[in-house]
């Protein structure tokens, strides 16, 4: 089985997020990166299915050079292989997925495997539209995976309960946090992912179909007001939540 876990190079969820020059991107000056947290229950749902089925993990990220960081991780973790699609433009969505569906066709994976969503921009469109680019049959949120005689059974997170969905192989799952315990990189698996060859391939160019004009940070909240402290006030809470703050 060819298992192919897609993963993102983000922020560090701690990072102090400050507008760069273009008013367009983050300013990346001392901003950290990780692994997305959710494509870490990804890769362990692919280190899991390849314990059961045997075959092959691989790790695949679009990205610049900095994304390799983020692929030695999952090379850490245990992943076989990882491989880089090299691009250094920004990307909506609909650019993302169509050039990752490019390569994964190429590839013909039995199992694709997401994290739910990227923290950067918590859109959650990527793994419906890689699935949609490659006619496979899609399972978000996933909490709970079993496979068995080529067959997966899913439970997927739905308002207000889960749903019990079945399909089989090849599918697309995006991993919703509860899927798993993702593993700890050993010590020797962190010296192993420093000398394994990380390949390379350039990303196929496909059109954006949102452009960013420009992004900023919410404004600064107005001091707070005390207009009482005993039951007197009351009449002129009521007013003001129903005339300034209109919630009432």
């Amino acid at each position: 089985m060819k298992i192919v876990a897609c993963i993102n190079h983000v922020p560090d969820t701690e990072t102090k997020v400050k507008v760069g020059a273009d008013g367009k991107t983050i300013d990346p000056a001392g901003v950290n990166y990780m692994l997305n947290p959710y494509d870490e229950y990804a890769v362990e749902a692919g280190l899991k299915l390849k314990e059961q089925y045997g075959g092959e993990t691989i790790a695949l990220s679009l990205g610049p050079d900095a994304n390799k960081e983020t692929l030695r991780k999952a090379l850490a973790m245990g992943v076989d292989k990882a491989l880089l699609i090299k691009d250094d433009s920004v990307r909506d969505s609909l650019s993302l997925a169509r050039a990752i569906a490019e390569e994964l066709r190429e590839m013909k994976p039995d199992c694709v495997l997401f994290g739910k969503q990227s923290i950067d921009y918590y859109d959650e469109q990527v793994p419906g539209l890689v699935a949609e680019f490659l006619g496979y049959p899609s399972v978000s949120v996933a909490v709970k995976l079993e496979a068995k005689d080529g067959n997966v059974t899913c439970d997927r997170e739905i308002e207000g309960g889960h749903e019990v969905v079945e399909t089989s192989f090849p599918v697309v799952i995006s991993a919703q946090k509860g899927l798993n315990a993702p593993r700890y990189p050993s010590l020797k698996g962190i010296m192993a992912a420093k000398t394994k060859p990380i390949e390379e391939r350039q990303a196929k160019p496909f059109p954006s179909g949102v452009e960013v004009l420009g992004i900023s940070k919410p404004p600064a909240k107005s001091a707070g007001k005390i207009v009482g402290t005993d039951a007197s006030a009351v009449p002129e809470l009521v007013r003001l939540l129903q005339e300034e703050a209109k919630v009432i």
